[in-house]
Order: structure tokens, then C-alpha cells, then sequence
């Protein structure tokens, strides 16, 4: 029940033992998952900064050991599980090269909190609030062309309902709490998390954007490095 509570119940492979290698092999999902995943980690600019800003802060990503393709609820497209420090994808789930792209990006923006901050996910909301609005606002996921195919139209301040929507769906999918409790907690972390923009330093609202803030903070990693 406790467990349930934290939302493993989405993630019904987490308990059980490792396939071997040879039996995983046989399932497509599996090898599509694992080939998208490479793509991801080998080409999207939104992934490679988190994945170098993650290595500067000691917390160097391997593809072995901290990516998971398993087969998970339908609600969900991946988490990160904080007590093992791994990401789940859901192999089942994610069907399209864009869609890898998001949820590994996403659950690298938990994954990079996790790493540089002592986030506590279990027990403080307001924590699980902070790290959803971040990784909502910085994945993509609330990108304009994301939202016309939810078929969600918004003028002035769009981004930011999407965002906090987003994050209030999150929390609710993975623990047991009134909506009250999520919309409180979004609410009253929402500034202060929404202007963290670490490591990205801006909003990537396109790839572009993200190509920008990777050469940015490369650069910025070679200035920091001759002071």
C-alpha cells in the first residue's frame, strides 16, 4: 500500500526480476525503445545539456545503468525512480521518436534535481511540485505545436497554464493526494520554479532554442574553466 502510494503501481516491472538479455531481445518493444533511446541520448540537443550539466555536477548518466525500457501503466510515458536513480521509459507507451525525445528529457530534468539538490520526493509535495513545474517547463512538453495537438489554444500566458496544468497531472499520477493538495502545493512554489531555468538558462520553446542554450552553456563552461 505504501508503495502504491508513491506510485510504483504505474511501474509493475520495478519489483520483479531482471529478464536476461536474450529474453528481453526477443520483444520488439523493447528493441525499439532501446534504439530511440539511443537516438535521443546521441542527437537531441535538450538531452546532451542536461546530460553534460548532470557530469559537471558529478553525476555522470549511463546508458546501461540508468535508463529502463520497461513495460508500464497506460497513463504514463516514463518516471524517475529516485531510489534506484534510474529512468524508466515506457516501452509500451512511447511509439514515436518525438515522444522519446520529451519523456527522456523530462525525467533528466527529475534526474538533474535529484543530483544538485537534496529533493525529498516521498514525503515533501512541495518538492514533487517544484522538480514537475521545472521539468514542464523545460522539456518541451508545453511547447505551442505540443499544445495544438492536444488541441489546447491559448493567448497570453498559455505557456504558464500549461506548465502549471501539467504539473498538477503529474503529482496526481503518482501519489495519493486531492487535487487541492497538488494545486496548493503548484501554486505556492509556482514563481520561484517556473524561473529556475537551470541548466538551460532560458525556456527552450523549440530545438532550436535548445541548440542555443547548449552552445551557451558549453561556452559557459569554458569561461568558467579559465577564471
Amino acid at each position: 500500500e505504501e508503495e502504491d502510494d508513491l506510485g510504483y503501481r504505474l511501474f509493475p516491472e520495478r519489483n520483479k526480476k531482471p529478464q536476461s538479455f536474450l529474453v528481453r531481445s526477443l520483444f520488439t518493444f523493447h528493441n525499439r525503445c532501446q534504439l530511440m533511446l539511443r537516438m535521443t541520448l546521441d542527437t537531441n540537443p535538450y538531452a546532451q545539456l542536461l546530460l553534460e550539466a548532470m557530469k559537471q555536477s558529478g553525476c555522470t548518466v549511463f546508458n546501461d545503468r540508468h535508463f529502463s525500457c520497461e513495460n508500464c501503466d497506460d497513463c504514463v510515458g516514463g518516471g524517475f525512480d529516485s531510489a534506484t536513480s534510474q529512468i524508466v521509459l515506457c516501452q509500451n507507451n512511447i511509439r514515436h521518436q518525438s515522444h522519446m525525445n520529451r519523456v527522456v528529457t523530462h525525467e533528466l530534468i527529475h534526474a538533474f534535481d535529484h543530483c544538485r539538490a537534496h529533493v525529498d520526493w516521498f514525503k515533501n509535495v512541495k518538492h514533487l511540485a517544484c522538480s514537475e513545474i521545472r521539468a514542464a517547463n523545460l522539456s518541451g512538453d508545453c511547447t505551442l505545436m505540443n499544445e495544438i495537438a492536444r488541441f489546447k489554444f491559448g493567448l497570453k500566458g498559455h505557456h504558464q497554464t500549461c506548465v502549471r496544468d501539467r504539473a498538477i497531472r503529474s503529482i496526481l499520477a503518482v501519489r495519493k493526494v486531492s487535487k487541492e493538495t497538488a494545486e496548493k502545493a503548484v501554486d505556492e512554489v509556482f514563481d520561484t520554479c517556473f524561473n529556475d531555468l537551470e541548466p538551460f538558462g532560458r525556456i527552450p520553446h523549440s530545438k532550436t532554442d535548445a541548440k542555443r542554450a547548449y552552445k551557451d552553456f558549453q561556452s559557459r563552461d569554458r569561461y568558467n574553466a579559465n577564471l
